[in-house]
């Protein structure tokens, strides 16, 4: 079963240097397949740094966030985490 999660990037940077790294890292150590974009728009394997910051998402919009798996809830609970907290804070 899929979980589903559209949340608001915070990071000034937006998704890409240390968010995009931190983002990537929590995908690839959950037990869970997961799927990033737009909410109207394509999504691409959030696993991927290169397909991660292809996206160009920046602060302020919204990254609809898809994963299914064993960890499905716990990986959307640390993908949130990261794009809510601003850059400075990250501990990744």
């Amino acid at each position: 079963m899929s979980r589903e999660r559209v949340v608001t990037i915070v990071p000034e940077a937006g998704l890409h240097a240390r968010p995009a790294s931190a983002f990537v890292k929590a995908v690839t150590d959950h037990d869970a397949e997961v799927s990033a974009g737009p909410p109207d728009g394509d999504l691409v394997q959030a696993g991927s740094m290169i397909a991660v910051t292809s996206l160009g998402a920046g602060q302020g919009d919204d990254l609809r966030l898809v994963a299914e798996g064993p960890d499905a809830e716990a990986v959307l609970d640390e993908l949130e985490r990261i794009l809510t907290t601003p850059e400075e804070e990250l501990d990744a």
